[in-house]
């Protein structure tokens, strides 16, 4: 799903972020001197606000892996000494602290998830199923992995099971089975031609080919798994009082962030016949209990924010 509508600027980078006060205003720094973590910089909305709320001793350091976001967010923001960029991806973030010498997050970190509208409108990026491209999907360049190699290298057990868990596309069989027989296929429109035309025609709103090339695109840049992974690390970083904000853009990323911030929320019970153990248990609490979505002002104005849900909670 695509979480930044499109936002006009003087140069070629097109963002909109999601959510912005309600995202950075749930982490509570503003005048704090506090340390700040925005895993996912992309066009550099929240760090912006973020490094604005800041007192004088504040710092935000912030993670990317795509170069026109970096190149991007740099311009925004120049004028903040206050704040470090990274260009690597936000599964490195403990390793990173550490050789900054930092041993607890302060002051709370911020996931802004999916990809952003430029990384979905630049055609030369291949994510896109309405313009001409090679394959690719790579948030990273320098990733190894790329959409062509999933189409035309991948078993058709591992795409239907791709197609069906990431995408949850009801036709994954059948999609599957023609992509094998139609091999090799090698740019975006050809991926979508072949689905619309191995799958019925619906009402739905939805292109057909939208939740394949999700699909892809997860598995291309291992989004789930480095997403669940991470966050179990970051909250074990927490100082007591940092917060967690996350904004998540279909049902797979929220899940995994509803299951995991649950999990930390529970106590582990005392079993009698059982020493009690150091427990993680019971370290979180959920600022709120159902995710706030975008209002409807927001809404109207980027279409796409629609599916964005926000989930929130502090370290106790």
């Amino acid at each position: 799903m695509v979480k930044s509508g499109m936002q006009e600027n003087k140069d070629d980078f097109k963002h909109y972020t999601v959510m912005l006060h309600e995202a950075t205003e749930g982490l509570n720094a503003k005048g704090s001197n506090k340390i700040f973590i925005d895993a996912t910089l992309g066009g550099g909305g929240h760090s912006k606000m973020i490094a604005q709320s800041l007192g004088e001793g504040g710092r935000l350091i912030s993670f990317d892996v795509d170069d026109d976001a970096i190149k991007k967010a740099s311009e925004v923001l120049k004028d903040f000494k206050n704040v470090t960029i990274i260009k690597d991806s936000y599964t490195t973030i403990p390793e990173h602290l550490k050789e900054m010498g930092i041993e607890k997050i302060t002051g709370g970190i911020i996931f802004d998830l999916g990809a952003s509208y430029h990384q979905l409108t630049k055609a030369e990026r291949g994510f896109s199923f309405m313009k001409d491209a090679p394959l690719d999907m790579r948030f990273n360049k320098q990733g190894s992995l790329t959409a062509y190699d999933v189409v035309n290298t991948y078993k058709e057990g591992d795409l239907i099971r791709i197609f069906s868990e990431y995408g949850e596309e009801r036709f994954s069989k059948r999609i599957a089975k023609a992509i094998i027989n139609s091999r090799p296929i090698n740019t975006t429109l050809q991926l979508a031609d072949l689905i619309k035309k191995c799958t019925p025609k619906t009402n739905s709103k939805i292109h057909c080919a939208t939740r394949v090339f999700q699909a892809i695109r997860i598995e291309v840049n291992n989004e789930l798994l480095n997403f669940e992974n991470t966050l179990n690390r970051v909250v074990k970083l927490l100082d007591s009082g940092a917060i967690i904000s996350i904004v998540t853009f279909h049902s797979l990323e929220d899940r995994i962030a509803k299951n995991i911030l649950k999990d930390y929320t529970k106590s582990e019970k005392c079993n009698k016949f059982k020493p009690q153990q150091n427990s993680e248990k019971g370290i979180l609490r959920l600022l709120n209990k159902k995710p706030i979505c975008a209002s409807d002002e927001e809404i109207k104005e980027n279409p796409p924010s629609r599916s964005a849900k926000l989930r929130l909670a502090q370290k106790i």
